[in-house]
């Protein structure tokens, strides 16, 4: 009878164990979803939201223009070709803003030489003025910024370039996930989560792909999204695709925590230990 009751025990653990260990479901990317929208010719459409500049925003403002082009001197006294020389002038809304940040929280030249937006949600050009940022997409802002810049310059004798410092976004996890948490920078217009996540070397298995959680800013606030990165209907989400200032919360999956551990080996080991250390308080409570 005894042997018989242990023999049970033992099958409750070996049994609670394995529903405890991360599954197949549980860590493959974007399996087949009966929900997922596709177009007529079977693509998914890309749903990926411009970008809106908000408050404490950094930019990055360029001018190109001719190396003769007096009105070089008006924006910026620094970045403007010397009479006589050969090539394109590149000038800047501000003092030699136009070097690029780099590395983790770019460099103390953009952070003091960029456009800053204030908290009027305006930006200072210096020889222009005030130019309204907040709620605008780059492109908006390009297109007047070029309209005013051509009262100096003649027409098509000047382009302007006006960036963020590349797309910034921000992986926070917990300790297993060490290696790609903090800041990241991608050079490029157009990121999707998949992509970063593969840029920084996948997820272990600790993390619940299931319910990935984006903090995402908007000129009115932050937004809280849920993200199921095991459905491939995720693509259909405008918040697959990176924005910058987005947070990816990287949550621990529950079964990674209850201490059965993450794989059926491990599962099985802990059961087993955790049954002996029972057996054994058992056999000495019945012994007295």
């Amino acid at each position: 009878m005894r042997k018989s009751y242990s023999f049970n025990i033992f099958l409750l653990f070996i049994l609670v164990g394995f529903s405890s260990c991360v599954s197949k479901k549980d860590i493959r990317y974007l399996q087949p979803s009966e929900s997922l929208t596709i177009n007529e010719e079977g693509l998914v459409p890309y749903n990926v939201p411009e970008y809106r500049v908000t408050k404490g925003d950094i930019l990055k403002l360029n001018v190109v223009t001719t190396p003769n082009g007096d009105a070089a001197q008006f924006y910026s006294s620094i970045n403007a070709s010397a009479p006589g020389t050969t090539g394109n002038s590149s000038v800047s809304g501000g003092n030699n803003a136009s070097q690029t940040g780099s590395g983790h929280g770019g460099t103390a030249t953009y952070y003091l030489n960029g456009l800053k937006v204030d908290s009027n949600g305006d930006v200072n050009i210096f020889g222009i003025g005030y130019i309204k940022a907040e709620g605008r997409t780059l492109e908006e802002m390009t297109r007047e910024i070029q309209e005013r810049v051509n009262e100096n310059f003649l027409q098509g004798k000047s382009e302007v370039r006006l960036n963020l410092d590349g797309l910034r976004y921000y992986f926070l996890g917990d300790m297993e996930t060490i290696e790609i948490t903090g800041e990241k920078v991608a050079y490029t217009n157009q990121l999707s989560i998949m992509q970063a996540i593969a840029m920084n070397g996948g997820l272990n298995r600790t993390v619940d792909r299931k319910n990935i959680t984006i903090h995402r800013k908007y000129p009115e606030g932050i937004k809280v999204a849920k993200l199921d990165l095991t459905r491939e209907d995720a693509m259909n989400s405008p918040y697959y695709w990176l924005q910058n200032g987005d947070i990816i919360y990287l949550n621990t999956n529950a079964k990674s925590i209850n201490g059965f551990g993450k794989e059926p080996l491990q599962a099985v080991t802990t059961g087993v230990s955790l049954l002996t250390t029972v057996m054994s308080i058992y056999l000495i409570l019945t012994k007295l």
